[in-house]
């Protein structure tokens, strides 16, 4: 009987009555047939359209072999690094090797190589020289133009240029390669697709309306050219009225077709209505940390358009939100009820930020021609429909459907958008906190925050007041688990210091701090290897040492015995003996678990939710 999956292999393809393919995907990631996951979900939209595709995933990198399980496609091979860059994957903020991957069976660390898109290609061209290889996922997208490597401390070439493949597609992917699929399909060649948006190619001309990069050459000769191709890439990233942008490399052109289109609701419904087994291919033995985290989840919404300097997910989702149907969720959760695992919990109704379902822009072109970064830095753009109605039926329908007990709310929240969705606001308190909030300030002091492009202290502490007062009211103890940066740009061990402090006032403590990571592309990433702001051209600070990385985290994580010669000897170095027995008052006294204390909890025992 034909597997639920699609083929890993040329004896599950023919069980199928395939003895060909058209399109075998490679991917960095262990293979779970589940919407959440880019190279099953592109695979399962190509075979809606007809196309016979297969997966390879996790190949033995070391030889050839592995990369011919599937025999030769007829169109092209389809490499993704995985759900996260390889490098980010495979390292700490203090580039040690990590010893664990969510993504592969085990958790064990090694079923990917360093630079994994590179590597796949280099092992498909040895085994399958003239068949096109197409790059593509957050690797892809992340890396599609020259950029700084924080690992090898350098400019690195685009990933296109490096792996030496034939087509780069960035972003979410479904809509070009799709496109792309059909063209060969039809016989066009693949060097004369050179109009696909949401792809980068090398050729020798330039588009007539591109705009162009410094060149190679001139990042390398200057850090003041990688600001300026920062400010020029990020006023390009509208899909609708960008430009080409073309970055000479010697003889060569690097062109890079503006973004692809966002899909409309009907065709992110179609593709969550897939046909997905919502598991991990059967090869696999052991646990999937990633599948067990995400599996009880709905994705409900694609894209952000809070534009943090930080993150990655407008370099590859963009800041257009795209938002699910409350019909298609609810056939999903229908879908959900039939495994075998569903207890009646779903784990998560969210997105890369859960109160944005539903947003939309309002202006009279609908954001065509908008050129900003993000819809909520420095303030909420006044075009921004930020109506919670929507979210708020979709909460309360989901949550009353008969196979489903519990609903909680795992993706961040934005909560500079809470005050303009107070229904939202009351139904998430008391309906959807599973204990503890999951929100993410980074920093409180707004010198920093401003660099986020997040919003500022005073927002979250009137945030923080009325959660705990809605929390009082709808009788239930639970509280906000705050994440913070260390390390950002712009950031001194003085603001660690005052943000510390500021968590003393507020009385929260803090379990988890993240170290800054400048992964490729964003805009936080080219202040660190610049020391300037793209946005305004003024200088910042930037700490590089990881000593001192390590001291801005231990100022957060001050209540822990561990951390505590790193505050003693941060506060000394500053001249600050005066905070010596405020940042170590709260140990002192006992206390409640740190985790508690930073839930800042209210009210009596939450009651199960409905």
């Amino acid at each position: 009987m034909p597997s639920s999956h699609l083929p890993t292999t040329l004896a599950e393809a023919r069980r199928r009555g395939w003895h060909e393919l058209d399109i075998i995907l490679v991917s960095g990631d262990a293979y779970i047939d589940h919407p959440s996951f880019g190279i099953p979900l592109l695979g399962r939209w190509l075979e809606a359209h007809g196309f016979r595709v297969g997966i390879i995933p996790q190949p033995d990198w070391h030889a050839k072999d592995a990369f011919m399980a599937l025999g030769r496609p007829r169109l092209f091979f389809g490499v993704s690094g995985g759900a996260m860059d390889s490098m980010v994957a495979h390292y700490t903020p203090q580039r040690k090797l990590r010893h664990d991957d969510a993504y592969t069976p085990g958790n064990r660390h090694g079923a990917r190589p360093n630079r994994a898109s590179i590597i796949y290609t280099s092992r498909l061209k040895e085994a399958y020289r003239e068949v096109p290889v197409v790059l593509g996922g957050i690797e892809a997208s992340l890396r599609r133009l020259a950029h700084y490597d924080f690992w090898e401390d350098c400019l690195r070439r685009s990933l296109l240029l490096d792996a030496k493949a034939d087509l780069l597609i960035f972003g979410m992917g479904e809509r070009p390669l799709l496109e792309l699929a059909q063209r060969l399909q039809r016989g066009e060649p693949l060097a004369a697709i050179r109009d696909l948006h949401g792809s980068c190619y090398v050729a020798r001309q330039s588009p007539e309306d591109a705009v162009h990069l410094p060149s190679w050459e001139q990042l390398g000769e200057e850090r003041a050219a990688f600001v300026q191709a920062q400010r020029l890439m990020e006023r390009e990233q509208n899909p609708y009225c960008g430009r080409p942008l073309v970055q000479r490399y010697d003889r060569r052109l690097l062109v890079c077709i503006p973004p692809a289109l966002p899909l409309s609701g009907p065709e992110l419904d179609s593709l969550y209505a897939l046909p997905f087994s919502r598991e991990p291919h059967p090869r696999y033995t052991e646990q999937i940390p990633a599948f067990e985290q995400i599996k009880r989840s709905l994705t409900t919404h694609r894209g952000c358009c809070g534009g943090c300097s930080f993150c990655a997910i407008a370099m590859h989702q963009g800041k257009v939100i795209q938002s699910r149907s409350l019909a298609s969720l609810q056939l999903e959760v229908k879908r959900l009820a039939g495994t075998s695992w569903f207890k009646g919990q779903i784990s998560d109704l969210g997105g890369p930020t859960a109160n944005m379902y539903g947003l939309v822009c309002r202006a009279p072109d609908s954001g065509h021609g908008c050129r900003r970064p993000s819809c909520l830095h420095p303030g909420i753009c006044p075009h921004l429909h930020c109506s919670d109605s929507r979210a708020v039926q979709m909460l309360r329908q989901i949550r009353t459907m008969p196979s489903v007990r519990q609903v909680t709310i795992s993706s961040g929240i934005r909560f500079d958008l809470l005050e303009r969705q107070p229904e939202y606001f009351r139904e998430l308190v008391s309906q959807h906190v599973g204990g503890l909030l999951k929100v993410a300030p980074e920093h409180l002091v707004d010198a920093v925050t401003d660099l986020m492009r997040k919003p500022n202290g005073l927002v979250f502490e009137r945030f923080l007041a009325r959660f705990r007062d809605e929390s009082r009211r709808a009788g239930r103890r639970q509280g906000v688990v705050p994440y913070l940066m260390a390390g950002h740009p712009g950031c001194s061990i003085e603001a660690m210091v005052e943000l510390a402090l500021a968590l003393h006032r507020l009385g929260l403590q803090v379990e988890q701090v993240q170290e800054f990571t400048p992964t490729p592309g964003t805009t936080a990433t080219c202040i660190y290897y610049t020391g300037v702001d793209p946005a305004t051209g003024e200088p910042v600070a930037v700490v590089r040492s990881d000593a001192e990385r390590r001291l801005q985290k231990g100022l957060l994580l001050w209540h822990l015995p561990d951390e505590q010669a790193r505050v003693r000897k941060a506060l000394l170095g500053l001249g600050r003996h005066d905070l010596l027995l405020r940042l170590t008052s709260l140990q002192q006294a006992g206390g409640s678990h740190p985790a508690r204390r930073a839930a800042g909890q209210q009210g009596s025992k939450r009651k199960t939710p409905r």
